[in-house]
């Protein structure tokens, strides 16, 4: 019986091994953790200079729903265009590492999701703590879709065949 699920592109197979790649898994090299590193300190310090530059008014966080939520389309269209570009080599690796994992996982702090809610859940505010997190999680998916979309059809339209159905058409 043969197991026909995606395997993650960063590990190796059980057929060839680790040693038919020659290195470790990416997740366990140096360069990569390294990638991620450089990555998440600028995502890290754009979202403290917006955080910084913007004060935040209201009964919740409004700059960090704003940064999940842009970070979420970011995300989306990213991964997006990167699957468009072919299978997943080195190059397209590394960005992913850099660009999404790194910058867009420092970016956005859904970790802040959940210190906000708890601090609504303390205050009393049940109703605005379940508004936050559901809106946060919600809107963030559809962030995310909406992303998938966008760089989907910009690359249909780059090919000139049109307009595209939303995230899964296939061209």
């Amino acid at each position: 019986m043969t197991d026909d699920r995606p395997l993650d592109p960063d590990l190796d197979t059980p057929a060839a091994g680790p040693q038919a790649r020659g290195s470790r898994p990416v997740h366990l090299r140096w360069s990569s953790v390294g990638l991620v590193a450089a990555g998440g300190t600028v995502g890290a310090a754009a979202r403290e200079a917006l955080v910084l530059a913007v004060p935040s008014t209201g009964w919740f966080d409004t700059v960090i729903f704003c940064i999940n939520l842009s970070g979420a389309l970011a995300l989306g269209v990213l991964l997006e265009a990167l699957l468009r570009q072919g299978p997943e080599d080195d190059r397209r690796r590394r960005l992913r590492l850099l660009l999404g994992t790194g910058v867009l996982g420092g970016y956005t702090t859904y970790s802040t999701l959940a210190v906000e809610t708890a601090r609504l859940l303390a205050d009393g505010d049940h109703g605005g703590a379940a508004v936050y997190s559901l809106a946060t999680v919600l809107l963030g998916a559809l962030a995310t879709w909406t992303g998938i979309a966008l760089a989907a059809r910009r690359r249909r339209r780059g090919r000139g065949q049109g307009a595209a159905a939303g995230p899964g058409a296939d061209s």
